[in-house]
């Protein structure tokens, strides 16, 4: 099976390395409007460097990786989904809910696959509470609490053109709330600060935001999340049901503890996204080409994707007006 990737930055070569060592597959292509970085990563591999219309006219390509900046995902789906490749995306869709919808029609019409890239769900730990969830290891699900902050926050020229804190940051804990929860959201009550840096205010964003959820159910979601960790990538939830709690902590490089009469000394948290999630990314692209090789159901989707930009549409509103959200 042959892939072309669209996208040589960071999240690219990522995946790129995982497709590499996945027997079977091809990286073929790369495609990126900068040169240099395409064919650094397509040389890595074996690949050629190619625009994206070649890829995309090439019979022999049989799926495509989205991985590009967030403003070209919708019009590479619709593109791909005409040319009939099958596709994996990262998040999220569009930053316009209407305009990801569009994404989501193109798909189902074309008859292809198409996966976002919600790796938490993929993530060993996550995925372990997940299924212990669903088998009913502590009754019913009441409350779910979400701890999601980064160790700093991105370049102004990113903010600028991310769609916000809650489009680009809380899209994925909104994808875990609807994922471990199982239902979908009834109301949204988010609030915000700029508390970091007076610069991602400059950029018409916030850096500090807490959010609740609540369910048709009553089931109610905590989110608390900031752009800034002195201590390395916190991210950690607790789900508190009727007959106990789960608890999913930060991952660490080692987990060695140093006692001394002094106190308890140990590893600060991974230091970011690319390093705590290395498995989840690994295991994401293995579940989406072994599943096109199946015909089996998708383990995200882009109706996932539109779903997730709705709560993170209703969070920005939330914030604008100052007062909870019906959905």
């Amino acid at each position: 099976m042959k892939v072309a990737l669209f996208g040589a930055g960071r999240i690219g070569a990522i995946h790129a390395a995982n497709l590499a060592a996945m027997p079977g597959l091809t990286l073929a292509t790369v495609c990126d409007p900068a040169t240099g970085l395409a064919d650094a990563l397509a040389g890595k591999h074996g690949a050629r460097r190619a625009s994206e219309q070649d890829a995309l006219n090439d019979p022999d390509i049989h799926a495509v990786l989205i991985c590009s900046s967030t403003d070209t995902h919708s019009d590479l789906i619709l593109r791909a989904a005409h040319a009939g490749k099958h596709i994996f995306c990262e998040k999220p869709v569009d930053l316009s809910t209407e305009r990801a919808i569009r994404c989501q029609d193109a798909v189902a019409a074309a008859n292809v696959r198409c996966m976002m890239g919600f790796q938490r769900r993929f993530d060993p730990t996550f995925a372990s509470a997940h299924d212990r969830l669903q088998r009913g290891a502590i009754g019913t699900p009441e409350m779910l609490i979400i701890t999601s902050r980064d160790p700093g926050a991105p370049s102004q020229a990113y903010l600028r053109q991310s769609g916000g804190m809650f489009r680009d940051m809380l899209i994925h804990d909104f994808d875990v709330f609807r994922w471990l929860l199982g239902e979908e959201a009834t109301m949204i009550h988010a609030s915000g600060s700029c508390l970091t840096d007076p610069r991602i205010a400059e950029a018409g964003d916030i850096d500090s935001a807490a959010v609740t959820l609540r369910t048709a159910s009553g089931k109610l979601c905590q989110i608390n999340a900031s752009r800034r960790a002195a201590y390395g990538y916190d991210q950690r939830f607790e789900v508190l049901g009727s007959a106990g709690m789960l608890a999913c902590d930060n991952h660490r490089p080692t987990e060695v503890e140093h006692w001394t009469a002094a106190g308890l000394i140990q590893d600060v948290p991974e230091p970011f996204f690319l390093q705590r999630y290395r498995e989840a990314y690994r295991l994401e692209l293995d579940h989406f080409f072994t599943q096109l090789r199946s015909g089996g159901a998708l383990g995200t989707t882009i109706a996932d994707g539109v779903a997730a930009q709705r709560l993170a549409d209703a969070a920005t509103q939330s914030l604008s007006i100052g007062q909870p959200v019906e959905l």
